[in-house]
């Protein structure tokens, strides 16, 4: 599987196997290797396209449309004719609703992961299988101090991504706000902090502030949740499933997300109290163990034909 997504990547490289991440000279987009800002365990092992060619894989994970492509031509085996695959689906259909057809549609030789229920439904598979394994995070451990009145949100690539993570919606919110992520330091945020340095900075907010409109389940809310801290949010795709209303505030009323912020802010009290909740939610629900044993049932299934 390629690198792709470092924090889902970082929770599925913990189960029981080994995990090929194809590595180039450049560490592009099509060969990153293994990551540089996340602990990784030693079965990650980087293999480059002559070495891949020679590995005995059992399995591929496509995550994108040319990887299908890159693999037949690095391992010379076509996945899911030659080797079993999967392709994993990690965001959102964008576009009108009758016209958000997966990539991987009508492919009854693959089987189309998606990390969200939501995913799942409003995606259009055709005849290829589907399944549905929801994030699990590697639990960064109980961390909050909240010891400043400010929302923390972390959006990579806020600028470009626009009305899509809500970045428009952060001035108009009007409360104190410090925004992590790559790309961040071009709206006056923070950026190119390693993963235990984020977690500590985002811990010291008081709350985490989850403004997106229109993206898959952001894994750095459940890493939040995992923190202890509560969380205020929009009312958008999976988030009503994964925050409960004793770990804070969902709604698409920009009104009571504003004072909800400010409300947290001004109360360390009930902001501690509703991150207990949420941490208490994200162990249940998005736990590494319930995330790993569904990737092995998967694996054990596709393999076995």
């Amino acid at each position: 599987m390629w690198h792709v997504h470092g924090s889902y990547t970082t929770a599925l490289v913990q189960g029981a196997h080994e995990y090929l991440l194809p590595v180039l000279p450049d560490r592009g987009p099509n060969g990153l290797g293994r990551a540089r800002t996340w602990d990784w365990p030693p079965s990650a092992i980087e293999v480059t396209p002559e070495q891949a060619r020679d590995e005995d894989v059992d399995v591929v994970v496509l995550q994108r449309r040319h990887e299908e492509e890159l693999a037949a031509r690095w391992l010379g085996r076509r996945p899911g004719r030659d080797v079993p695959a999967v392709y994993l689906e990690h965001t959102s259909p964008e576009g009108r609703i009758g016209d958000m057809r997966h990539p991987a549609a009508d492919r009854p030789d693959l089987t189309l992961v998606h990390v969200t229920h939501f995913n799942s439904l409003f995606w259009e598979a055709g005849s290829t299988p589907t399944r549905v394994i929801e994030h699990g995070i590697v639990d960064p451990g109980y961390r909050y101090s909240g010891r400043l009145p400010r929302a923390a949100v972390v959006i990579n690539e806020a600028g470009r991504r626009g009305r899509i993570t809500g970045t428009d919606l952060l001035a108009k919110l009007d409360v104190p706000i410090d925004l992590f992520g790559i790309g961040a330091a071009e709206l006056g945020g923070i950026e190119d902090l390693p993963q235990a340095s984020l977690h500590d900075a985002m811990a010291e907010r008081r709350v985490y502030l989850h403004p997106v409109r229109w993206t898959s389940l952001g894994l750095t809310l459940l890493e939040a949740m995992h923190l202890g801290m509560p969380v205020v949010a929009l009312a958008t795709t999976e988030v009503v499933e994964a925050v409960p209303a004793e770990a804070g505030v969902v709604s698409n009323r920009l009104d009571r997300v504003r004072n909800a912020v400010r409300h947290l802010a001004r109360d360390p009290d009930e902001a501690r109290e509703r991150g207990r909740a949420a941490r208490r939610a994200a162990l249940s629900h998005y736990g590494l163990e319930r995330f790993l044993a569904g990737w092995d049932a998967l694996f054990a299934e596709v393999v076995a034909g």
